[in-house]
């Protein structure tokens, strides 16, 4: 066993250097008297805005509550269709049954874990009212592509960018390329509060001003309640720490993106590690994911060595309990990624270091 343990993740060294920070914002916070809805919130909604091209921001609850808002918004029929991957994470598509929409699941690109127009193609039918692309690990999907189908078909696009923060395609970030961008700031993500909280940003002011009166009871004015809306606000102590972390994002990335090239220059000739090298600015690296055939076994054995890996996601979503009824049907490619995927090491708590210790580890168990 290595005589240094290397974690997943450590949420306390990645906030360290933020500590005398994070308490005078709290502070402040504290001081000035107004708990929901104020400065910190407004501060935080604008300097996100300015880094997505000045599209409006809104702070809502959690990453959740931005998707299931950035559906509501647009008043599909009840049980309209949405596409979304037949991979992601569970939220994705509990966003769309709390919408009283029907979710309609999509097999991946095998490759990237993305969706693809093909792949769109095959599951779109007339009763479709938008896709929910998820940029998985922090992989943009091609969304040019995307956009063009969604609008040969009229379809709305409400991107889920809880793991890809400021991951871009020619430029365009994450959130800037359909009707709604839905981020989440859990404490894991390269963005990360130090509680759950999320954001919605959109271009067009007509759904901005729908959703900033749904986060609030529906409410435009106090106590008059122009929609059936939620209690969905981002919190002033949250907006505070997020607005002080805003500072560093590209140097989080940027560290990021240096471990995973460690990834590909030490993991070279590995059939197993599925995701293609990054290719210029458009990986952010929020998980470092490769498939096994054996990963159970493998996972122990590098826990046995002292390092330790996490399983985003173990469970396929049609194959989870309480959704089988839901998402009946066989989805191969998504039940192969979820039985064989682990994330390896690969946070602003780790050095080069690290990350070689873990290749190495790696190979030695491999081979």
């Amino acid at each position: 066993m290595n005589s240094k343990l290397i974690p997943y993740e450590d949420l306390k060294k990645v906030n360290a250097p933020y500590f005398g920070a994070l308490v005078q914002r709290s502070k402040s916070v504290i001081e000035g008297g107004w708990y929901v809805l104020g400065k910190a919130v407004e501060n935080f909604e604008k300097e996100f805005s300015t880094l997505h091209g000045g599209y409006h921001c809104l702070g809502v609850a959690s990453g959740l509550d931005a998707l299931i808002l950035g559906l509501v918004a647009f008043d599909f029929p009840k049980g309209s269709k949405v596409l979304v991957p037949s991979n992601t994470y569970i939220a994705s598509i509990l966003s769309i049954i709390r919408a009283d929409l029907t979710p309609v699941l999509v097999e991946p690109d095998p490759k990237t874990y993305n969706l693809t127009v093909e792949g769109l193609r095959k599951q779109y039918d007339k009763d479709c009212v938008a896709i929910l692309p998820v940029h998985l690990y922090g992989r943009l999907n091609p969304m040019p592509e995307i956009v063009e189908f969604a609008k040969e078909n009229n379809l709305k696009v409400i991107e889920d960018c809880a793991q890809s923060h400021f991951a871009e395609i020619n430029g365009v970030k994450s959130g800037m390329f359909g009707d709604i961008g839905a981020f989440s700031f859990y404490p894991t993500k390269n963005l990360g509060a130090l509680g759950d909280a999320g954001a919605i940003i959109c271009k067009d002011s007509e759904v901005y001003n729908k959703l900033k009166a749904l986060r609030n009871y529906g409410s435009e004015k106090k106590y008059h309640n122009k929609y059936v809306g939620w209690n969905s606000r981002l919190d002033e102590i949250q907006a505070g720490f997020l607005s002080e972390k805003l500072q560093d994002y590209q140097k989080v990335i940027d560290h990021k993106r240096n471990l995973a090239t460690i990834y590909f220059e030490e993991l070279k000739g590995i059939e197993t590690l599925t995701l293609p090298a990054p290719a210029g600015a458009d990986h952010v690296w929020h998980i470092f994911n490769i498939l096994l055939k054996d990963r159970d076994r493998i996972k122990e054995k590098l826990a046995e060595k002292g390092i330790l890996t996490e399983i985003h996601y173990p469970v396929a979503p049609n194959l989870q309990e309480g959704y089988r009824s839901i998402l009946a049907g066989n989805y191969p490619i998504s039940e192969k990624i979820h039985a064989e995927t682990l994330s390896l090491p690969i946070s602003t708590c780790h050095s080069e270091d690290d990350i070689r210790s873990v290749s190495n580890a790696l190979i030695e168990i491999l081979n």
